[in-house]
């Protein structure tokens, strides 16, 4: 049985039960809760938190390694990277407008962590400040995100300037990124199970109020990832890149599907080269910089994703987020975009860099897990097609006769 299915059935499953316990049994919930679900739940969390530090740095240390050599870092990387973090920032301020004006989690009172698990946000300029990080091993061991994003993108950008004289150390780091990335995929095998759990344990604690909101969480986050492919990379494509957006749409229209089925823009990394290059007319020499540096830095997806769920989960536990935090999201998440795999369900473990940033529990990460996968296939396929935006608009600047071939696009 293949794993989407599994955490279908571990969703109705664990809607069902939470259900039936919390209306007609809630004294065998409690005992339950506290022996099976509740533990099942705490491990699965500890063995994110146990992968996600490491994960994080070797990706972004390696990702940053290949955006700084200097043989590729010359006029098109520049416009490429630069494209990128624009439209991901323009996609978590999209995603937060929505989940402010919605409010999906609000009027549901799920009941907080211990205070020790909880930490107050602090002040923007203090984190700010804080991003360079005085000693880095701290850092890693303390889990202050922000500097090991910074720090893992320094060492990168070290990496790539010494070319050749650290060979083994980028041989190092590749492996020790593989052997994370192994990590996540044998993870992601018990997903099922831990969905399951957490889902019976939220239905159960907060009532079957519960089920509505997490609807309204799917539907904010679907909302967001259409305005932001309709509204943003629409006009970046009439406007930058000259072309008709419907037509593109309609090119990239079998690249969506293998993103959406398969939930990784590595996996579907072939097809959209066939028809950015085939159906756009995208020179291979731009596509096959541009498109390969998207699947690994470029995750708008996700990045709606991490900012819908931040205010989902601080709108359930109560937790006023600032204007200033809210921006402080939208910066995390843009910066975290950089280090989120190619893999399907693994930008739930990146949430783990932006919910401590504005003190936000961990714990929240068990009531979206359980409808994440569902949403992966949609952001997927949102990923991929902002890559291929991205390569249209990159050719079109540097004097590439972009255009829309049907033909060539049926054919690919």
């Amino acid at each position: 049985m293949k794993l989407t299915t599994k955490i279908l059935i571990a969703i109705v499953l664990g809607l069902f039960v939470g259900a039936v316990l919390n209306i007609a049994l809630p004294d065998v919930f409690k005992t339950l809760n506290e022996w099976v679900f509740s533990p099942i739940g705490d491990l699965f969390i500890k063995a994110i938190k146990m992968i996600v530090i490491p994960l994080v740095f070797f990706s972004i240390a390696l990702g940053a390694s290949g955006i700084a050599n200097p043989k590729k870092l010359g006029r098109v990387g520049g416009k490429t990277v630069l494209l990128y973090l624009v439209t991901t920032a323009i996609a978590i301020t999209i995603a937060l407008l929505l989940a402010n004006v919605i409010q999906p989690g609000v009027g549901v009172d799920v009941s907080k962590p211990d205070k020790a698990d909880v930490d107050a946000a602090p002040p923007v300029k203090d984190t700010l400040l804080n991003i360079i990080p005085e000693n880095p091993v701290k850092a890693l061991a303390e889990g202050e995100m922000l500097q090991i994003i910074f720090f893992a993108l320094a060492f990168g950008a070290g990496m790539a300037l010494l070319g050749e004289k650290v060979n083994r150390v980028r041989e190092f780091v590749e492996q020790a990124n593989e052997v994370m990335m192994k990590l996540v995929h044998m993870l992601m095998r018990v997903v099922p199970y831990a969905a399951f759990a957490l889902m019976v344990k939220a239905i159960g604690e907060a009532g079957v109020e519960l089920i509505p909101k997490m609807a309204m969480y799917m539907v904010t986050l679907l909302l967001a990832l259409v305005i932001h492919a309709a509204l943003t990379y629409s006009l970046f494509l009439r406007f930058m890149a000259k072309i008709n957006p419907l037509k593109f749409f309609k090119t990239m229209f079998p690249a969506m599907e293998v993103a959406f089925t398969t939930s990784s823009s590595a996996a579907t990394l072939p097809v959209t080269m066939q028809q950015v290059e085939g159906g756009l007319k995208v020179p291979k020499k731009i596509g096959s910089f541009v498109l390969p540096l998207g699947a690994t830095i470029n995750m708008d997806g996700t990045a709606i994703m991490q900012g819908v769920a931040a205010l989902f989960i601080a709108q359930l536990y109560g937790i006023d987020l600032t204007v200033s935090q809210q921006l402080l999201i939208i910066l995390t998440a843009t910066l975290a975009s950089i280090g989120t795999a190619a893999v399907p369900s693994a930008g739930i473990v990146m949430l783990t860099m932006v919910f401590p940033v504005v003190g936000l529990p961990l714990e929240g990460l068990g009531i979206v897990l359980g409808v994440d996968r569902l949403l992966d296939m949609s952001r997927t396929a949102i990923n991929i097609t902002g890559d291929a935006m991205v390569a249209t608009c990159v050719a079109k600047t540097e004097g590439a006769d972009v255009e829309v071939d049907e033909k060539a696009a049926e054919i690919a």
